[in-house]
Protein backbone atom coordinates (compact mmCIF):
# COMPACT_ATOMS: atom_id res chain seq x y z
CA UNK A 1 0.00 0.00 0.00
CA UNK A 2 1.60 3.56 -0.93
CA UNK A 3 2.02 5.82 2.33
CA UNK A 4 2.10 9.47 1.75
CA UNK A 5 2.40 12.62 3.59
CA UNK A 6 -0.30 14.26 2.03
CA UNK A 7 -2.88 13.42 -0.07
CA UNK A 8 -5.16 16.33 -1.92
CA UNK A 9 -8.80 15.66 -3.05
CA UNK A 10 -9.34 17.21 -5.84
CA UNK A 11 -7.34 18.87 -8.70
CA UNK A 12 -8.57 22.69 -9.13
CA UNK A 13 -7.21 25.62 -8.22
CA UNK A 14 -7.03 25.04 -4.44
CA UNK A 15 -6.51 20.96 -4.94
CA UNK A 16 -3.45 21.30 -7.06
CA UNK A 17 -1.47 24.57 -5.99
CA UNK A 18 -2.05 23.28 -2.07
CA UNK A 19 -0.47 20.06 -3.75
CA UNK A 20 2.53 21.97 -5.80
CA UNK A 21 2.95 23.91 -1.98
CA UNK A 22 2.94 20.36 0.11
CA UNK A 23 5.79 19.06 -2.46
CA UNK A 24 7.74 22.35 -2.72
CA UNK A 25 8.22 21.73 1.21
CA UNK A 26 9.50 18.52 0.77
CA UNK A 27 6.08 16.15 1.59
CA UNK A 28 5.53 13.03 0.02
CA UNK A 29 1.87 13.97 -2.38
CA UNK A 30 -0.83 12.30 -3.92
CA UNK A 31 -3.40 14.16 -5.64
CA UNK A 32 -6.91 12.07 -6.62
CA UNK A 33 -8.99 13.35 -9.58
CA UNK A 34 -11.94 11.68 -10.36
CA UNK A 35 -12.20 13.53 -14.04
CA UNK A 36 -9.26 12.37 -16.78
CA UNK A 37 -8.01 15.86 -16.76
CA UNK A 38 -6.88 18.45 -14.16
CA UNK A 39 -7.69 21.82 -12.89
CA UNK A 40 -11.44 21.07 -11.99
CA UNK A 41 -14.20 23.13 -12.68
CA UNK A 42 -12.10 26.50 -13.20
CA UNK A 43 -9.79 25.61 -15.70
CA UNK A 44 -12.24 22.74 -17.42
CA UNK A 45 -15.93 24.57 -17.14
CA UNK A 46 -15.31 27.81 -15.30
CA UNK A 47 -12.78 30.58 -15.09
CA UNK A 48 -10.60 30.16 -18.01
CA UNK A 49 -13.31 28.82 -20.73
CA UNK A 50 -15.39 31.97 -20.09
CA UNK A 51 -12.75 34.17 -20.11
CA UNK A 52 -12.07 32.48 -23.96
CA UNK A 53 -15.29 33.14 -24.85
CA UNK A 54 -15.35 36.44 -23.22
CA UNK A 55 -12.36 37.31 -24.97
CA UNK A 56 -13.85 36.18 -28.43
CA UNK A 57 -17.21 38.06 -27.79
CA UNK A 58 -15.61 41.10 -27.53
CA UNK A 59 -13.68 41.07 -30.75
CA UNK A 60 -16.67 39.70 -32.22
CA UNK A 61 -18.63 42.81 -31.00
CA UNK A 62 -15.78 45.47 -31.45
CA UNK A 63 -15.41 44.68 -35.14
CA UNK A 64 -19.27 44.92 -35.45
CA UNK A 65 -19.72 48.04 -33.36
CA UNK A 66 -16.75 49.79 -32.64
CA UNK A 67 -14.27 49.38 -35.59
CA UNK A 68 -15.96 52.20 -37.94
CA UNK A 69 -14.87 55.12 -35.17
CA UNK A 70 -11.68 54.56 -35.48
CA UNK A 71 -11.63 54.27 -39.36
CA UNK A 72 -11.55 50.73 -39.66
CA UNK A 73 -14.50 49.43 -42.09
CA UNK A 74 -15.27 45.41 -42.77
CA UNK A 75 -18.06 44.08 -44.86
CA UNK A 76 -19.67 40.32 -44.64
CA UNK A 77 -18.99 39.88 -40.31
CA UNK A 78 -19.71 36.56 -39.03
CA UNK A 79 -19.98 34.62 -36.11
CA UNK A 80 -18.26 31.01 -36.73
CA UNK A 81 -19.40 29.59 -33.41
CA UNK A 82 -17.88 26.41 -33.82
CA UNK A 83 -14.54 27.56 -34.40
CA UNK A 84 -15.12 29.98 -31.50
CA UNK A 85 -16.23 26.72 -29.56
CA UNK A 86 -13.06 25.14 -30.77
CA UNK A 87 -10.54 27.93 -29.70
CA UNK A 88 -11.86 27.70 -26.23
CA UNK A 89 -11.28 24.06 -26.30
CA UNK A 90 -7.88 24.60 -27.19
CA UNK A 91 -7.29 27.40 -24.51
CA UNK A 92 -8.79 25.12 -21.77
CA UNK A 93 -6.46 22.25 -23.24
CA UNK A 94 -2.84 24.02 -22.81
CA UNK A 95 -4.20 24.93 -19.29
CA UNK A 96 -4.88 21.76 -18.02
CA UNK A 97 -1.92 20.04 -19.79
CA UNK A 98 0.52 22.86 -17.85
CA UNK A 99 -1.15 21.51 -14.94
CA UNK A 100 -0.31 17.46 -15.47
CA UNK A 101 3.43 19.17 -16.77
CA UNK A 102 3.77 20.97 -13.15
CA UNK A 103 2.67 17.72 -11.13
CA UNK A 104 5.36 15.75 -12.69
CA UNK A 105 7.49 18.67 -12.59
CA UNK A 106 7.08 18.35 -7.94
CA UNK A 107 7.04 14.73 -8.65
CA UNK A 108 3.35 14.02 -7.35
CA UNK A 109 1.77 11.25 -7.82
CA UNK A 110 -2.02 12.06 -9.57
CA UNK A 111 -4.29 8.80 -8.55
CA UNK A 112 -7.39 9.20 -10.82
CA UNK A 113 -10.24 8.35 -9.97
CA UNK A 114 -13.13 9.03 -6.88
CA UNK A 115 -11.43 9.31 -3.86
CA UNK A 116 -13.41 8.27 -0.63
CA UNK A 117 -12.33 7.98 2.95
CA UNK A 118 -12.20 4.40 4.61
CA UNK A 119 -11.23 5.98 7.72
CA UNK A 120 -8.90 9.10 8.65
CA UNK A 121 -5.68 7.58 7.61
CA UNK A 122 -6.80 5.45 4.51
CA UNK A 123 -8.71 6.21 1.08
CA UNK A 124 -9.60 4.37 -1.88
CA UNK A 125 -9.83 5.29 -4.76
CA UNK A 126 -12.18 4.07 -7.56
CA UNK A 127 -11.36 4.28 -11.03
CA UNK A 128 -14.16 6.66 -12.69
CA UNK A 129 -14.84 3.96 -15.46
CA UNK A 130 -15.18 1.28 -13.05
CA UNK A 131 -12.75 -1.91 -11.75
CA UNK A 132 -10.55 -2.54 -9.12
CA UNK A 133 -10.54 0.54 -6.28
CA UNK A 134 -6.49 0.55 -4.84
CA UNK A 135 -6.14 2.08 -1.10
CA UNK A 136 -3.54 4.27 0.20
CA UNK A 137 -2.79 5.02 3.40
CA UNK A 138 -1.94 8.94 4.58
CA UNK A 139 -1.20 10.76 7.40
CA UNK A 140 -2.86 14.02 6.12
CA UNK A 141 -5.73 14.99 3.72
CA UNK A 142 -6.99 17.98 2.22
CA UNK A 143 -10.28 17.63 0.89
CA UNK A 144 -10.58 20.41 -2.45
CA UNK A 145 -13.39 18.84 -4.08
CA UNK A 146 -15.19 22.24 -5.00
CA UNK A 147 -18.35 23.40 -5.69
CA UNK A 148 -21.44 22.58 -8.26
CA UNK A 149 -24.35 24.52 -10.02
CA UNK A 150 -27.43 25.14 -7.60
CA UNK A 151 -30.25 23.24 -8.85
CA UNK A 152 -33.61 24.92 -8.58
CA UNK A 153 -35.95 22.12 -7.61
CA UNK A 154 -38.48 23.13 -9.54
CA UNK A 155 -37.22 23.69 -12.59
CA UNK A 156 -35.97 21.13 -14.70
CA UNK A 157 -32.70 21.38 -16.32
CA UNK A 158 -32.61 19.08 -19.92
CA UNK A 159 -28.95 20.58 -20.21
CA UNK A 160 -30.23 21.09 -23.64
CA UNK A 161 -32.42 24.34 -24.04
CA UNK A 162 -32.87 25.12 -19.86
CA UNK A 163 -28.93 25.34 -18.70
CA UNK A 164 -26.42 25.43 -16.68
CA UNK A 165 -23.04 27.44 -17.07
CA UNK A 166 -21.54 24.07 -18.06
CA UNK A 167 -23.87 23.80 -20.95
CA UNK A 168 -23.74 27.62 -22.02
CA UNK A 169 -20.04 27.46 -22.84
CA UNK A 170 -20.44 24.94 -25.54
CA UNK A 171 -23.81 26.50 -27.27
CA UNK A 172 -22.54 26.27 -30.99
CA UNK A 173 -25.03 28.77 -31.92
CA UNK A 174 -26.29 32.13 -31.03
CA UNK A 175 -29.05 32.28 -29.34
CA UNK A 176 -32.44 33.98 -30.29
CA UNK A 177 -33.19 34.69 -27.45
CA UNK A 178 -31.40 33.67 -23.80
CA UNK A 179 -32.78 34.17 -20.54
CA UNK A 180 -30.80 34.71 -17.60
CA UNK A 181 -32.00 33.44 -14.35
CA UNK A 182 -29.61 35.23 -11.82
CA UNK A 183 -28.01 38.49 -11.59
CA UNK A 184 -24.79 37.39 -10.02
CA UNK A 185 -21.16 37.16 -11.86
CA UNK A 186 -22.05 34.16 -13.45
CA UNK A 187 -25.07 34.59 -14.96
CA UNK A 188 -24.07 38.23 -16.25
CA UNK A 189 -20.73 36.97 -17.76
CA UNK A 190 -22.81 34.61 -19.67
CA UNK A 191 -25.24 37.48 -20.41
CA UNK A 192 -22.60 39.52 -22.30
CA UNK A 193 -20.86 36.93 -24.41
CA UNK A 194 -24.00 36.39 -26.05
CA UNK A 195 -25.58 39.34 -26.09
CA UNK A 196 -22.19 40.66 -27.69
CA UNK A 197 -22.54 37.88 -30.39
CA UNK A 198 -26.40 39.62 -30.96
CA UNK A 199 -28.62 37.62 -29.11
CA UNK A 200 -31.61 38.74 -27.24
CA UNK A 201 -30.76 38.20 -23.45
CA UNK A 202 -33.45 39.06 -20.62
CA UNK A 203 -31.80 38.76 -17.07
CA UNK A 204 -34.43 37.79 -14.43
CA UNK A 205 -32.90 38.75 -10.81
CA UNK A 206 -34.94 38.01 -7.68
CA UNK A 207 -32.86 40.86 -5.94
CA UNK A 208 -33.39 44.69 -6.54
CA UNK A 209 -29.36 45.01 -7.76
CA UNK A 210 -26.92 42.85 -10.18
CA UNK A 211 -23.76 41.49 -8.21
CA UNK A 212 -25.82 42.08 -5.01
CA UNK A 213 -22.34 40.98 -2.85
CA UNK A 214 -20.61 43.75 -4.03
CA UNK A 215 -20.60 47.53 -3.85
CA UNK A 216 -23.82 48.96 -4.69
CA UNK A 217 -22.87 51.37 -6.66
CA UNK A 218 -20.19 48.99 -9.14
CA UNK A 219 -24.23 47.20 -9.91
CA UNK A 220 -25.90 49.99 -10.49
CA UNK A 221 -23.43 50.92 -13.26
CA UNK A 222 -22.61 47.90 -14.46
CA UNK A 223 -26.76 47.33 -15.65
CA UNK A 224 -26.87 51.00 -16.96
CA UNK A 225 -23.98 50.26 -19.00
CA UNK A 226 -24.75 46.42 -20.29
CA UNK A 227 -27.90 47.70 -21.15
CA UNK A 228 -26.32 49.83 -23.88
CA UNK A 229 -25.23 46.57 -25.74
CA UNK A 230 -29.24 45.47 -25.48
CA UNK A 231 -29.21 43.49 -21.71
CA UNK A 232 -32.83 43.85 -20.76
CA UNK A 233 -32.87 43.67 -16.70
CA UNK A 234 -36.37 42.56 -14.53
CA UNK A 235 -34.97 43.12 -11.09
CA UNK A 236 -36.92 41.82 -7.90
CA UNK A 237 -38.57 38.97 -10.04
CA UNK A 238 -39.19 35.48 -8.63
CA UNK A 239 -38.84 33.13 -10.93
CA UNK A 240 -41.70 30.45 -10.27
CA UNK A 241 -40.45 27.69 -13.30
CA UNK A 242 -39.35 27.22 -16.61
CA UNK A 243 -40.36 24.65 -19.15
CA UNK A 244 -39.63 23.77 -22.34
CA UNK A 245 -41.77 22.33 -25.47
CA UNK A 246 -39.56 21.93 -28.77
CA UNK A 247 -36.86 24.50 -29.29
CA UNK A 248 -39.12 27.24 -27.15
CA UNK A 249 -38.29 27.70 -23.21
CA UNK A 250 -41.06 29.40 -21.55
CA UNK A 251 -39.76 31.43 -17.89
CA UNK A 252 -42.58 32.14 -15.60
CA UNK A 253 -42.30 34.89 -13.41
CA UNK A 254 -43.69 37.24 -10.11
CA UNK A 255 -42.94 40.68 -10.82
CA UNK A 256 -42.52 43.05 -7.79
CA UNK A 257 -46.53 43.79 -7.59
CA UNK A 258 -46.69 39.87 -7.45
CA UNK A 259 -48.42 39.80 -11.16
CA UNK A 260 -47.26 36.44 -13.34
CA UNK A 261 -45.29 37.44 -16.53
CA UNK A 262 -43.67 35.03 -18.62
CA UNK A 263 -40.15 35.04 -21.00
CA UNK A 264 -40.21 33.01 -23.89
CA UNK A 265 -36.76 32.14 -25.84
CA UNK A 266 -34.78 29.39 -26.55
CA UNK A 267 -32.46 29.05 -24.43
CA UNK A 268 -32.29 30.06 -20.60
CA UNK A 269 -30.16 29.84 -18.37
CA UNK A 270 -29.74 29.32 -14.59
CA UNK A 271 -27.19 30.85 -13.26
CA UNK A 272 -27.99 31.31 -8.91
CA UNK A 273 -25.11 30.15 -7.35
CA UNK A 274 -22.66 27.18 -6.81
CA UNK A 275 -23.36 24.86 -3.91
CA UNK A 276 -20.15 22.98 -1.62
CA UNK A 277 -19.58 19.42 -3.81
CA UNK A 278 -18.76 16.24 -1.15
CA UNK A 279 -20.67 13.35 -2.70
CA UNK A 280 -18.53 10.48 -2.83
CA UNK A 281 -16.14 11.50 -0.21
CA UNK A 282 -17.92 9.17 2.33
CA UNK A 283 -16.90 11.98 5.64
CA UNK A 284 -19.14 10.19 7.99
CA UNK A 285 -15.85 7.15 7.85
CA UNK A 286 -13.56 9.31 8.92
CA UNK A 287 -15.95 11.67 11.45
CA UNK A 288 -15.91 14.64 9.47
CA UNK A 289 -18.31 17.46 10.97
CA UNK A 290 -20.62 19.22 8.30
CA UNK A 291 -22.54 22.91 8.80
CA UNK A 292 -25.11 24.60 7.19
CA UNK A 293 -25.65 24.68 3.21
CA UNK A 294 -23.67 21.41 3.02
CA UNK A 295 -20.19 22.97 3.68
CA UNK A 296 -17.42 21.35 5.73
CA UNK A 297 -16.64 22.44 9.42
CA UNK A 298 -13.18 24.07 9.67
CA UNK A 299 -11.43 26.00 12.19
CA UNK A 300 -9.19 28.89 11.75
CA UNK A 301 -6.63 26.82 10.46
CA UNK A 302 -9.02 25.16 7.66
CA UNK A 303 -8.57 22.01 9.71
CA UNK A 304 -12.13 20.23 10.63
CA UNK A 305 -12.95 18.58 13.90
CA UNK A 306 -10.58 14.87 13.20
CA UNK A 307 -7.06 15.93 13.17
CA UNK A 308 -5.14 15.92 10.04
CA UNK A 309 -7.92 16.14 7.44
CA UNK A 310 -8.38 19.69 6.47
CA UNK A 311 -10.72 21.17 3.65
CA UNK A 312 -10.50 24.47 1.53
CA UNK A 313 -12.10 26.51 -1.25
CA UNK A 314 -15.86 26.31 -2.00
CA UNK A 315 -16.18 23.27 0.46
CA UNK A 316 -15.89 25.58 3.16
CA UNK A 317 -17.08 28.56 4.09
CA UNK A 318 -16.36 32.51 2.34
CA UNK A 319 -16.59 33.72 -0.93
CA UNK A 320 -16.10 31.05 -4.12
CA UNK A 321 -13.18 32.27 -5.61
CA UNK A 322 -10.43 30.12 -7.12
CA UNK A 323 -7.88 32.79 -5.78
CA UNK A 324 -9.50 32.41 -2.17
CA UNK A 325 -8.96 28.57 -2.77
CA UNK A 326 -5.44 28.70 -4.08
CA UNK A 327 -4.34 31.12 -0.70
CA UNK A 328 -5.94 28.18 1.38
CA UNK A 329 -3.90 25.98 -0.61
CA UNK A 330 -1.01 27.54 0.31
CA UNK A 331 -2.03 28.13 4.15
CA UNK A 332 -2.67 24.60 4.60
CA UNK A 333 0.44 23.00 3.05
CA UNK A 334 2.37 25.61 5.00
CA UNK A 335 0.66 24.84 8.42
CA UNK A 336 1.30 21.46 7.79
CA UNK A 337 5.09 21.76 8.40
CA UNK A 338 4.79 24.06 10.80
CA UNK A 339 4.63 27.24 9.82
CA UNK A 340 2.41 29.90 10.81
CA UNK A 341 0.80 31.33 7.39
CA UNK A 342 -2.01 34.13 7.35
CA UNK A 343 -4.69 34.82 5.38
CA UNK A 344 -6.67 38.29 5.40
CA UNK A 345 -10.11 37.69 3.83
CA UNK A 346 -10.99 41.40 3.58
CA UNK A 347 -8.34 41.68 1.25
CA UNK A 348 -9.13 38.87 -1.53
CA UNK A 349 -10.77 40.37 -4.32
CA UNK A 350 -13.99 40.15 -6.37
CA UNK A 351 -13.71 40.51 -10.09
CA UNK A 352 -16.67 40.35 -12.64
CA UNK A 353 -14.93 39.64 -16.20
CA UNK A 354 -18.36 41.86 -17.99
CA UNK A 355 -16.74 44.73 -20.36
CA UNK A 356 -16.25 46.75 -18.81
CA UNK A 357 -15.30 44.72 -15.88
CA UNK A 358 -15.78 45.02 -12.45
CA UNK A 359 -13.32 44.50 -9.33
CA UNK A 360 -13.73 45.56 -5.57
CA UNK A 361 -12.20 44.33 -2.81
CA UNK A 362 -12.01 45.74 1.16
CA UNK A 363 -15.10 46.83 2.94
CA UNK A 364 -17.92 47.87 0.50
CA UNK A 365 -19.53 51.29 1.33
CA UNK A 366 -22.28 49.20 3.23
CA UNK A 367 -20.88 47.78 4.88
CA UNK A 368 -19.17 51.00 6.89
CA UNK A 369 -22.54 52.14 6.86
CA UNK A 370 -23.72 49.62 9.00
CA UNK A 371 -20.78 49.22 11.39
CA UNK A 372 -21.35 53.00 11.94
CA UNK A 373 -17.61 53.82 10.62
CA UNK A 374 -16.72 57.28 10.05
CA UNK A 375 -15.69 57.06 6.50
CA UNK A 376 -14.73 59.48 3.52
CA UNK A 377 -15.00 58.79 -0.49
CA UNK A 378 -12.74 59.43 -3.53
CA UNK A 379 -13.95 58.85 -6.74
CA UNK A 380 -12.93 59.20 -10.23
CA UNK A 381 -14.99 58.45 -13.33
CA UNK A 382 -13.24 57.00 -16.43
CA UNK A 383 -14.30 59.61 -19.04
CA UNK A 384 -12.17 62.01 -16.89
CA UNK A 385 -9.01 60.19 -17.99
CA UNK A 386 -6.76 60.42 -21.03
CA UNK A 387 -6.00 56.79 -21.92
CA UNK A 388 -10.03 55.94 -21.81
CA UNK A 389 -11.23 58.63 -24.02
CA UNK A 390 -7.83 57.13 -26.66
CA UNK A 391 -9.34 53.74 -26.18
CA UNK A 392 -13.06 54.90 -26.01
CA UNK A 393 -13.48 52.90 -22.63
CA UNK A 394 -15.46 55.79 -20.83
CA UNK A 395 -17.57 54.12 -18.58
CA UNK A 396 -17.18 53.44 -15.05
CA UNK A 397 -15.18 54.79 -12.25
CA UNK A 398 -12.88 54.28 -9.58
CA UNK A 399 -14.14 54.39 -6.09
CA UNK A 400 -11.88 54.89 -2.92
CA UNK A 401 -13.55 54.75 1.00
CA UNK A 402 -10.86 55.99 3.44
CA UNK A 403 -10.54 56.17 7.15
CA UNK A 404 -11.71 59.55 8.62
CA UNK A 405 -9.58 60.19 10.70
CA UNK A 406 -6.60 58.03 9.82
CA UNK A 407 -7.02 58.06 5.91
CA UNK A 408 -6.31 54.56 5.80
CA UNK A 409 -8.15 52.69 2.81
CA UNK A 410 -10.67 50.70 4.17
CA UNK A 411 -12.36 49.72 0.69
CA UNK A 412 -12.02 50.13 -3.34
CA UNK A 413 -14.37 49.23 -6.25
CA UNK A 414 -13.83 49.40 -9.37
CA UNK A 415 -15.69 49.53 -12.97
CA UNK A 416 -13.89 50.11 -15.85
CA UNK A 417 -11.69 48.53 -18.76
CA UNK A 418 -8.99 46.64 -17.39
CA UNK A 419 -10.06 46.56 -14.18
CA UNK A 420 -9.19 42.40 -13.49
CA UNK A 421 -5.55 43.80 -13.46
CA UNK A 422 -5.93 47.25 -11.86
CA UNK A 423 -7.71 45.86 -8.40
CA UNK A 424 -4.17 44.12 -7.55
CA UNK A 425 -2.66 48.40 -6.69
CA UNK A 426 -5.75 48.37 -4.70
CA UNK A 427 -4.77 45.00 -3.07
CA UNK A 428 -1.60 45.44 -2.32
CA UNK A 429 -1.86 48.95 -1.29
CA UNK A 430 -4.07 47.68 1.96
CA UNK A 431 -1.94 44.72 2.55
CA UNK A 432 0.27 47.16 3.72
CA UNK A 433 -2.41 49.56 5.66
CA UNK A 434 -1.49 52.29 3.05
CA UNK A 435 -3.51 55.78 3.47
CA UNK A 436 -5.09 57.48 0.54
CA UNK A 437 -2.53 60.05 0.70
CA UNK A 438 0.18 57.52 0.37
CA UNK A 439 -1.04 56.30 -3.16
CA UNK A 440 -2.04 59.63 -3.93
CA UNK A 441 1.52 60.43 -3.63
CA UNK A 442 2.86 57.41 -5.75
CA UNK A 443 3.73 58.08 -9.47
CA UNK A 444 1.57 56.67 -11.92
CA UNK A 445 2.71 56.29 -15.64
CA UNK A 446 0.72 58.62 -17.99
CA UNK A 447 -1.19 58.19 -20.14
CA UNK A 448 -2.98 54.75 -18.30
CA UNK A 449 -6.03 53.57 -16.34
CA UNK A 450 -4.06 53.05 -13.02
CA UNK A 451 -3.84 56.68 -12.74
CA UNK A 452 -7.69 56.44 -11.96
CA UNK A 453 -6.52 54.86 -8.81
CA UNK A 454 -4.52 57.65 -8.43
CA UNK A 455 -7.03 60.34 -8.65
CA UNK A 456 -9.59 58.67 -6.60
CA UNK A 457 -7.20 58.73 -3.80
CA UNK A 458 -6.37 62.36 -4.16
CA UNK A 459 -9.98 62.97 -4.43
CA UNK A 460 -10.06 61.32 -0.86
CA UNK A 461 -7.22 63.46 0.01
CA UNK A 462 -8.75 66.63 0.80
CA UNK A 463 -10.53 66.92 -2.43
CA UNK A 464 -7.22 67.08 -4.35
CA UNK A 465 -8.22 65.38 -7.73
CA UNK A 466 -6.44 66.98 -10.76
CA UNK A 467 -8.06 66.14 -13.45
CA UNK A 468 -12.01 66.73 -12.18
Amino acid sequence: MNQYDVTVIGSGPGGYVAAIRCAQLGLKTALIEKYPTLGGTCLNVGCIPSKALLDSSEHYHNAHSVFAEHGIGLDNLTVDMNRMIDRKAGVVKANVDGIAYLMKKNKIDVLQGVGAFVDKNHLSITPTGGGEAQQIETKNVIIATGSKPTVLPFIAQDKQRIITSTEALNIREVPKHMIVIGGGVIGLEMASVYARLGAKVSVVEFLDSLIPTMDRGLGKELKRVLGKIGIEFFLSHKVTGATREGDTVTVTALNPKGEEVKFEGDYCLVAVGRVPYTAGLNLEAAGVAMEERGRIKVDEHMQTNVPGIYAIGDVIRGAMLAHKAEEEGVFVAETIVGQKPHINYLLIPGVVYTWPEVAGVGYTEEQLKEQGKAYKIGSFPFKASGRARASGDTDGFVKVLADKTTDEILGVHMIGPRIADLIAEAVTAMEFRASAEDVARMSHSHPTYAEAMKEACLAATENRAIHM
